[in-house]
């Protein structure tokens, strides 16, 4: 290359947007979704960079990500409905770096790098696996938005545009959601935005469950009766986490997200990105359906655990009151003659694990 090309190609990286938007996915032995949803990532309209955390997989899930990455394995839609937002392949090979998360270099030799897979050393959970990913986009400067998209999603072209420009529109936003259908119903509403949260039950209502997306709603509504942003699709700012913090680790499943939104209210807003749509398969990896019944007995000890902590930390004159539901509860699992997820639930009540 002569020395007037060099330094044309180098005037041309510094005139090309640079990436104000990270995304980080976790996966855990779903590398199938966690493709689909790249393909669908890399499609979007603005510079983005993006963060794979893989959760101690077993199904040698980073080496099938790297090589759709590299052009050498093609996403497959799970749903022929939602095709469209994978098909035809993009351009690979795509930009990629894979380093283990105790040797993870920091900014320097990969803030240029579109994709960086990451082996966490173990099963972090959800909390664990997005702060690891955290940690790498903040150290990237240029970054002052992050996106925690669930890895068995796919998103809409303009969903990543739409939601910077909504957080970029108020200094006040901390964390943002956006429109969440299901994947394999994509003409109804997972949430808007995200839940409401009853102390009391220890439960939430996800906001619009279940309604068509051709039903009005007006995005002001949702943001006040919004408690916390759904975990599948929650977005937040660099002085939010400088502020608050990451993820409360200890919990490992559930709870993460009403405990960000509690640690953090009346210090940020929430947003809502309405026009940014997301689609979401609801709980692949741990068996956290949302039909009566069919949750897993690992969904329903995390589940119970989560919630007794969410309960000591942040309203415990109410501690007594749960424990007498989570006997309540484990009761119930009984009558349905589903002794694994009762003793799960009891495990869970007295801190064994699981």
């Amino acid at each position: 290359m002569s020395t007037s090309q060099s330094a044309a190609s180098t005037l041309d990286r510094k005139r090309a947007p640079q990436p104000q938007l990270g995304i980080v996915l976790v996966n855990w032995n779903r590398w199938t979704d966690t493709i689909e949803c790249l393909e669908s990532v890399f499609r979007s309209t603005i510079p983005i960079r993006v963060v794979v955390v893989d959760n101690d997989s077993q199904d040698g899930s980073l080496d099938r990500i790297a090589e759709w990455a590299a052009g050498q394995r093609v996403a497959a839609a799970a749903n022929p409905q939602m095709a469209g937002l994978i098909q035809p392949p993009i351009r690979k090979p795509i930009s990629t770096r894979r380093f283990r998360a105790s040797e993870m270099p920091g900014n320097s030799g990969v803030s240029d790098t579109q994709l960086s897979l990451v082996e966490s050393g173990g099963n972090l959970g959800f909390a664990g696996g997005n702060n690891v990913g955290l940690r790498l986009l903040l150290s990237d400067r240029r970054l002052d938005y992050f996106w925690l998209l669930n890895n068995d999603t796919v998103i809409d072209p303009m969903a990543a545009e739409s939601l910077l420009l909504r957080m970029q529109a108020s200094p006040r936003i901390g964390m943002c959601g956006t429109v969440v259908r299901y994947y394999h119903r994509p003409d109804a509403v997972q949430a808007l935005n995200g839940s409401r949260f009853n102390r009391w039950t220890g439960q939430s209502q996800n906001i619009g469950i279940g309604q068509s997306i051709s039903a009005p709603f007006n995005p002001a509504d949702v943001v006040r009766e919004t408690d916390f942003v759904l975990g599948a699709s929650l977005a937040v700012t660099r002085p939010f986490l400088e502020k608050i913090g990451p993820m409360e680790e200890r919990y490992f499943l559930y709870y993460e997200e009403i405990d960000w939104a509690t640690r953090s209210d009346e210090q940020f807003d929430i947003g809502f990105a309405h026009g940014a749509i997301v689609w979401h398969k609801e709980g692949g990896s741990i068996g956290s359906s949302g039909a009566a019944g069919a949750r897993s007995a690992f969904s329903d000890y995390w589940l119970t655990r989560s919630r007794l902590r969410f309960t000591r930390l942040h309203h415990p004159p109410l501690l007594a009151w749960h424990w007498l539901l989570t006997l309540a509860i484990a009761g119930k699992r009984l009558l349905r003659r589903q002794p694994d997820k009762a003793w799960a639930i009891m495990r869970a009540l007295f801190g064994v694990t699981y």
